[in-house]
């Protein structure tokens, strides 16, 4: 969460300064890899990225995805202190709803079963990301926040494939090199990075996340409901409370602009820090 929320920032931060363009170009992201702040951006994803694997072996699809729509309150917190975003009440208390929702929802989750999927999953998913490259490419055109935030939908819901392609992964050891899962991963997470740096060239770094938290969330959740993921007994009325206020609040975060660019000195300085 904490890595997650690090990396949108400084992604934004290189995104405000790349140029833009109308189409979804994927020389977007070799325009961007030129950047030391989109370097680290992308290093810190990783980093973040195998930690979430890892979670997503013992975990249920709800509560890892609920804590990694936290993300959105640690970018709104850095963009306070390096982008000189200034948070209203509501937006505290929204930073306030997702740190309540995770305190509730922590306690509710089981251990997550090993899930047995042939290749029709997979072939299933790689449908779902290609649909969405499909989607984004019809909505290219919407500038400003609105293109943000469909943008962000359709980036979430690309991150969501992610998680449950690596949720759907029977162990994390050599066989995965001929199982067709983490090929659709790679295919669905490259097209949700894109689609989302897109979605930050449109609008603020947090109106895209928390658009992107939305779908990024509850996507996956669905999607574990069809894969045994199961509540503590007694608990599912604190689980429904827990994963409405965290998402809650996520979203309630994108509803303030980061204002003006970011001069190129406040990249530098959060690299520094």
């Amino acid at each position: 969460m904490v890595l997650f929320g690090v990396a949108a920032v400084l992604q934004g931060l290189a995104t405000s300064r790349a140029t833009d363009a109308d189409l979804l170009d994927p020389r977007l992201l070799a325009r961007l890899a030129a950047e030391r702040t989109f370097q680290a951006a992308i290093a810190i994803n990783v980093l973040g990225f195998l930690l979430h694997i890892v979670a997503l072996q013992t975990l249920p699809l709800f509560l890892a995805q609920a804590v990694i729509a936290g993300s959105v309150a640690v970018t709104a917190l850095l963009s306070v202190r390096f982008l000189h975003v200034r948070l209203g009440r509501r937006s505290w208390g929204a930073v306030g709803l997702v740190v309540l929702g995770l305190v509730l929802l922590a306690p509710t989750a089981t251990e997550g079963d090993t899930v047995a999927t042939g290749t029709g999953a997979a072939v299933l998913l790689l449908g779902v990301v290609l649909a969405l490259g499909v989607l984004a490419a019809a909505v290219r055109g919407v500038r400003g926040a609105p293109g943000a935030v469909l943008l962000g939908l359709l980036a979430g819901a690309g991150f969501g494939v992610v998680a449950v392609c690596a949720r759907l992964f029977p162990d994390l050891g050599p066989d995965l090199v001929t199982s067709p899962l983490p090929y659709v991963l790679a295919l669905a997470g490259g097209t949700a990075y894109l689609v989302y740096s897109a979605a930050m060239q449109r609008g603020s770094v947090t109106t895209a996340t928390a658009s992107m938290v939305i779908t990024q969330t509850v996507v996956p959740a669905v999607a574990g409901l069809f894969l045994g993921d199961t509540v503590r007994a007694g608990l599912v009325p604190v689980a429904v409370v827990g994963f409405a206020l965290a998402l809650a609040g996520a979203v309630a975060l994108g509803r303030f602009e980061s204002g003006s660019p970011v001069p190129v000195a406040h990249g530098e300085r959060l690299l520094r820090d």
